[in-house]
């Protein structure tokens, strides 16, 4: 991985992106959560991000919520009365496609920042996650070929 390789050339285009809107429902949210393995939805209005939620904020939210099975319907009227924006982060880091993977790399080890939106003319074209960094460097092969161990 070339650390001044722009960002886009890591990150998870729009076209691969879910994303939910700020008045949706906490229940899409939970659907998105349960059906696919990523940590951080984007919340855009159009295409403009407007916030993030994570899996993290989801959960504290659902910590509220009752565990026992004859609550079952309160906690998924809770679900569908709160909108997105109630929970979403506000404040986010964002990224240019065309910044450095190192300044991503900053940025994440600076703030603790565990997604950055890859915004461009104000609209939501990616986002970068440590994990495809984390991605990037294990499938990286060494230049020197000698280092590779084969398999007998």
């Amino acid at each position: 991985m070339n650390i001044f390789a722009s960002v886009s050339s890591l990150m998870t285009g729009h076209k691969q992106l879910v994303t939910v809107a700020p008045e949706e429902s906490l229940s899409r949210v939970k659907e998105i959560f349960e059906t696919h393995k990523f940590h951080h939805i984007p919340v855009v209005h159009f295409r403009e991000i407007v916030g993030i939620v994570s899996k993290t904020d989801f959960e504290h939210f659902m910590g509220g919520a009752s565990h026992y099975e004859e609550d079952k319907y309160v906690n998924q009227l809770r679900l569908d009365r709160t909108q997105v924006s109630e929970i979403m982060v506000k404040r986010l880091g964002k990224l240019a496609p065309d910044d450095r993977i190192n300044v991503a790399i900053e940025i994440f080890l600076i703030n603790r920042f565990h997604a950055l939106p890859v915004v461009e003319d104000g609209d939501l074209v990616g986002i970068l996650t440590p994990y495809d960094l984390m991605s990037a460097l294990a499938n990286q092969v060494p230049a020197d070929s000698s280092l590779v161990y084969e398999q007998q």
